[in-house]
């Protein structure tokens, strides 16, 4: 196994359980999951921007591997769905809680180093 190989398996790791942390850690009643993202997402003005900026981390690390433009386009646009009906009082809030941009975007990721190791 090379030592780029290594590297993207425990970014992989960190991204994996970054993006359950934003997309799906709180358990509520009836067994659906939001998470931080959705929370922030509550706070008006700012709490969608804040999301959109942790989950451009996942982007930003995803480019750092070298992912294909056209991968990190389609997370791009994941986030820019998110946020832009995000904004929207209430039902964005809702919508927000629901897509999980972040684990889209991380198995997104992860499906293309699978494919790319085949």
């Amino acid at each position: 196994m090379s030592d780029d190989s290594t590297d993207h398996e425990a970014t992989t790791r960190r991204l994996e359980r970054l993006s359950w942390l934003l997309d799906s850690a709180v358990r509520l009643p009836g067994g659906f999951r939001v998470g931080v993202d959705g929370i922030i997402g509550l706070v008006p003005g700012i709490g969608d921007l804040v999301g959109a900026g942790l989950s451009s981390y996942i982007i930003l690390e995803a480019a750092r591997m070298k992912l294909p433009a056209g991968v990190l386009a389609r997370m791009g646009l994941n986030v820019l769905l998110e946020l832009g009906i995000g904004i929207i009082p209430i039902f964005g809030d809702l919508f927000d809680f629901a897509f999980k941009a972040n684990r889209r975007n991380v198995r997104l990721m992860t499906d293309y180093l699978r494919h790319k190791r085949n």
